[in-house]
């Protein structure tokens, strides 16, 4: 026995080996005078081994192991060290646990002991001990009647996922394959949940279709791969041929079609659960239903489930709660969204982030940096997502010095390292409130490459405040992007020549995009109309009602030059006379939702569209003067922010 300076730490023979164990000199000494004459503990070492059944807590743990070592118990009660190894896992202490491995009395281990040592260890990031216990086991002699079983396999292919191992994911596979034990339902749904993680859904399809049997766990597995990498109709395969199923399955595909930008379908299956009377909504599946409707700006779908949340008692957590005010803000009603968040008692980052967001995307970016301040009296912390709404914030409503001193700010208050959105956001800001020159020399000076929205913010800023010189310079460095194949740099391009006449630069970008095959994103806008969700597209022709929306919109037009419209084809970028510049602004989304929507609701009626990019100048205008004819309240949500016209005015006062 020997003791460390100070008789602090004591350390104590190993339980028969002789090897040295520690334990504070306390402890020891207690352990001495509490058992020194107490022939129960003496005589009686199960009683030990029945206070490691109860899972005792580390500090009475380590008091334990102190006494099976001091009283030499294994001897007397050999199955000691498996209950300690089996207590040190349990209390998360894995460096014990594996010490006793190490120097287990009677070796080997047991194949019970390997198994939860690999099994403890495979639930650890970058943990290599999975694999060194498992070549460690296949060394062992045949004779010691030691071998890998099913649940060692089951164990170390877990591991593999959670390392991103691959390579020997695949070979510990061959080698179950090789003892038999590829169909069997343990490992073959730790298969199948591996190559799922990796994307390599025909293996793991293949291992499915080799297994003798399969439980849930087996079919959510092949289900959430095929969800969580985007392939939906694989998805609804195999939901269909599911025996029996639950929330889990519910929420997989629901969430998966909220992955995969398809949430009307998300709402469908949404509503296709509820009819399951099997099956309840739980958090996870109410805030992918909210989510769906937030993307859609489905303010109905969105405030029956806020009902049926509080029908069913469920609780509203945080995570119900933001998703709420996240639906709410982007459905247009920002006063829904505050009633909710001021009815919290207490507020996360979460609560907070998506309440400044959805005042952000209002253009408020004023009650955007109150609700921050706010937040920060309370002393919870932004991430990088809370700066990032308060920079849209700020750009949206011209705080260029509050926005500037959040940005030059983020690393030495909040700790967060501004990544490139910020930047974006930032430029943004800068290029909305005319400083033009200080935007571009922040794009040079930038520690990243800058992507197609940085560009497009500097262009957009040289197309509000009419600064051809600059943005003259910026098409040589978007040149550059191009050069590179940057999606959306040819579209930028080609635009901007538009805006100041030079078609023949026109014809030269148009004239690579069509080399490159380059394609830019398709203007779509969506409205609901009694549960329903219309989608248009530019110069659509695929809605069944098309023929009557086109007649509307001429009708609706004609209006709106009484009303003071007169169209904008800056923008157009083909050298067209001026009448057919006006043909081809005539037929975007939003001007075909609208007329559809004034052709389909009684008057009055507030019209909310949701459209998937930035509103050009000329539906801006457009949509203005429709307004004031007609008497009705439009509200847009594009790709930047909300925009409410209400009798010839919109909210953002012509600044988005």
């Amino acid at each position: 026995m020997h003791a460390s300076s100070g008789n602090k730490v004591i350390a104590l023979p190993g339980l028969t080996t002789g090897r040295l164990h520690f334990c504070s000199s306390t402890t020891f000494l207690a352990i001495r005078r509490s058992t020194k004459n107490d022939p129960f503990v003496q005589s009686n070492p199960k009683s030990l081994s029945e206070l490691l059944s109860h899972r005792p807590r580390l500090p009475q743990l380590k008091q334990i192991h102190a006494q099976v070592v001091v009283f030499q118990a294994v001897s007397s009660y050999p199955s000691l060290p498996d209950s300690l190894i089996h207590c040190y896992v349990s209390s998360k202490d894995l460096t014990s646990a594996r010490t006793l491995f190490n120097y287990y009395p009677f070796p080997p281990p047991p194949t019970l002991l390997w198994n939860i040592l690999i099994r403890a260890h495979s639930k650890l990031r970058n943990c290599q001990e999975p694999f060194k216990l498992f070549r460690q086991m296949l060394a062992l002699d045949p004779a010691s009647l030691v071998f890998p079983d099913k649940y060692t396999f089951t164990f170390v292919v877990t591991s593999c996922s959670h390392q991103a191992d691959l390579v020997n994911g695949e070979i510990v596979h061959g080698m179950a394959g090789k003892k038999g034990l590829e169909s069997d339902l343990y490992v073959g749904n730790a298969l199948i949940s591996m190559y799922s993680v990796f994307g390599k859904m025909e293996d793991a399809h293949k291992v499915f279709d080799e297994m003798s049997d399969w439980d849930v766990f087996s079919w959510t597995s092949l289900l959430c791969g095929y969800a969580k990498h985007g392939d939906m109709c694989r998805a609804c395969e195999i939901f269909v041929q599911i025996p029996v199923r639950n929330s889990v399955s519910w929420t997989v595909m629901i969430s998966g079609f909220v992955g995969a930008g398809k949430y009307v379908e998300a709402l469908n299956n949404f509503h296709d659960m509820l009819c399951d009377d099997k099956v309840q909504a739980n958090e996870a599946i109410i805030v992918c239903a909210l989510s769906a409707c937030a993307h859609l700006g489905a303010l109905d779908q969105g405030n029956w489930i806020h009902v049926y949340i509080g029908k069913l008692r469920i609780p509203e957590s945080s995570n119900i709660c933001t998703a709420l005010i996240d639906t709410y803000a982007k459905c247009g009603r920002i006063d829904c969204a505050t009633r909710v968040f001021n009815g919290l008692s207490r507020r996360d980052v979460h609560n907070y982030t998506s309440m400044i967001s959805g005042l952000a995307i209002h253009g408020l970016g004023k009650d955007a940096l109150h609700v921050f301040h706010q937040m920060l009296a309370e002393n919870v912390d932004p991430n990088e997502v809370t700066l990032l709404g308060v920079l849209n914030g700020c750009s949206h409503s011209g705080l260029v010095e509050d926005g500037s001193s959040i940005f030059y700010n983020m690393e030495s208050l909040w700790g967060v390292m501004p990544k490139i959105e910020h930047y974006g956001c930032y430029v943004d800001l800068l290029s909305r409130a005319g400083c033009l020159e200080r935007a571009f020399d922040m794009v040079k000076s930038m520690p990243m490459n800058p992507d197609i929205v940085i560009w497009r913010a500097l262009l957009n800023g040289c197309r509000i405040h009419r600064n051809a010189n600059l943005a003259e310079c910026i098409v040589n460095h978007i040149g550059q992007v191009v050069s590179r194949g940057c999606n959306g740099g040819e579209v930028l391009l080609s635009n901007l020549y538009a805006s100041l006449g030079r078609w023949e630069g026109v014809a030269q970008v148009r004239k690579l995009m069509g080399e490159r095959k380059a394609e830019s994103n398709l203007g779509l806008s969506w409205i609901e109309l009694g549960g329903v969700f219309h989608e248009f597209q530019v110069a659509d022709s695929l809605h069944p009602q098309i023929t009557e929306i086109r007649h509307k919109l001429k009708e609706v037009m004609e209006k709106a030059r009484l009303g003071g419209y007169v169209a904008n084809t800056m923008q157009v970028s083909f050298d067209l006379n001026e009448e057919d510049k006006e043909q081809a602004v005539a037929w975007h989304s939003e001007k075909l939702a609208v007329a559809f929507a004034l052709m389909s609701t009684p008057p009055g009626t507030s019209i909310r569209i949701v459209k998937n990019l930035r509103t050009c100048e000329d539906c801006h205008t457009a949509l203005k003067a429709i307004s004031k004819v007609y008497g009705r309240e439009i509200i847009v949500r594009d790709r930047s922010r909300f925009h409410s016209f209400r009798q010839g005015d919109c909210s953002c006062n012509d600044y988005w």
